[in-house]
């Protein structure tokens, strides 16, 4: 497959071992199939940026499909918990977030990739929501499928450092990248608040955090899926 980063650096020889422990998935090598996706990644600011292209092989690989496979949306939010730095400014937010971490929480360890949807400022935001009990699990899950932020490649072992080829390379105008990425992330923005005014009403028969918490839902609940 081929696959790309969004960087300010030329990334010719990815590295394992490298990256922030408080990214989404933690330490790893992030990518996607998508380059306008990677251009956008690459330019957080006006600043020019790359989008460094790759073949990427699979095969022998074990991977994780974090959108499919029998996880549900709680699986992510549990990983995110694990790694990303939540406020939880309130009782609600302290007392969801140690339980979904508890219940939630995969085991990551044993793969070699993992593909999921990527936390930018929109789907952190819709997180947040989330354990501070604004909106339903159908509503977050709807939300995650809004606005077109996309998914996320992560090479997490080190196996498939040896497994991913450099190609080539192609300058990210942050002139011309940095608003798109403002454009995408306003677009998800406004479908995830035109979604939630519209199912507020069918909202309230949906399961909260709240209602997690108190009825102690477990991984296997079938509302969950």
């Amino acid at each position: 497959m081929i696959v790309y980063h969004g960087s300010s650096q030329i990334v010719k020889t990815p590295a394992y071992g490298l990256g922030s422990e408080t990214n989404d998935y933690g330490r790893g090598f992030y990518c996607t199939e998508n380059q306008e996706l990677a251009g956008e990644w690459a330019c957080p600011t006006v600043k020019d940026g790359f989008s460094n292209k790759y073949h990427l092989d699979l095969s022998d690989l074990k991977v994780l499909y974090l959108n499919k496979d029998g996880y549900h949306i709680l699986n992510w939010i549990a990983i995110l918990l694990e790694h990303r730095i939540f406020p939880k400014r309130s009782p609600i937010a302290r007392q969801a977030s140690q339980y979904v971490t508890a219940e939630f929480l995969p085991d990551i360890s044993g793969f070699d990739v993992i593909v999921g949807y990527r936390a930018d400022d929109s789907y952190f935001s819709y997180a947040k929501d989330f354990l501070n009990n604004t909106i339903s699990v159908n509503q977050l899950s709807q939300a995650m499928k809004l606005g077109e932020l996309g998914e996320q490649i992560v090479l997490m072992s080190e196996k498939p450092f040896g497994k991913i080829q450099y190609l080539e390379h192609e300058i990210a105008g942050g002139s011309i990248y940095y608003p798109r990425r403002m454009e995408r992330e306003e677009r998800a923005r406004r479908a995830y608040l035109d979604n939630h005014g519209q199912d507020f009403a069918s909202a309230q028969n949906d399961l909260f955090v709240l209602d997690i918490t108190r009825e102690q839902v477990k991984n296997d609940d079938p509302r969950l899926r």
